[in-house]
């Protein structure tokens, strides 16, 4: 069985990510998608909801599954025996990004990454982004599967109200 690795934070997942993980499946037998716990980045979801998110966005697709990755990416593709790491692109500022990943994962455990360039239409949509329109008030339920967004503003809900009990202790 050929399996492929979806690598990512996915705080959160988006449409594109689904869309990458879709045409991943169409060239694997086999598709994980691994939900990183990036200590290098402050997410707004926790793993457990981010799990959670990726693995009802992907319910849908036969031979994929949803696992926590933690460490060094290259450990967790040979543990898993995949023969290929996917990653979408959006543009090229995503490749200037990806290749020196890819190339270490090479020189490490000998896997190639398979780039995926993204659907036109959802270029414009990173989780960044949709958590930064999210912040604003802005409308992001179009650019995510469905309950993401939901689970997108109530984070930000609890995560401003931290920040007002907070201030409150201070005074």
């Amino acid at each position: 069985m050929r399996t492929a690795v979806c690598p990512g934070s996915f705080d959160p997942i988006t449409r594109g990510h689904v869309d990458v993980v879709r045409r991943a499946r169409s060239m694997f037998d086999e598709v994980v998608v691994a939900v990183a716990r990036n200590s290098a980045k402050t997410p707004l979801l926790d793993v457990e909801e981010r799990l959670r998110l990726a693995a009802a966005a992907v319910a849908d697709l036969d031979g994929v599954r949803v696992e926590a990755v933690d460490g060094l990416l290259a450990a967790y593709v040979r543990r898993t025996g995949a023969v290929a790491v996917v990653k979408g692109l959006r543009s090229g500022a995503d490749l200037d990004a990806e290749l020196p990943m890819a190339l270490m994962n090479r020189h490490l455990i000998g896997v190639e990454t398979v780039f995926v360039v993204g659907d036109g239409a959802l270029a414009h949509v990173a989780s960044s982004l949709v958590k930064d329109v999210a912040r604003h008030g802005g409308e992001i339920d179009d650019l995510v599967p469905p309950g993401v967004g939901e689970a997108v503003r109530a984070a930000l809900r609890a995560a401003q109200q931290v920040r007002a009990d907070e201030r409150g202790s201070t005074r």
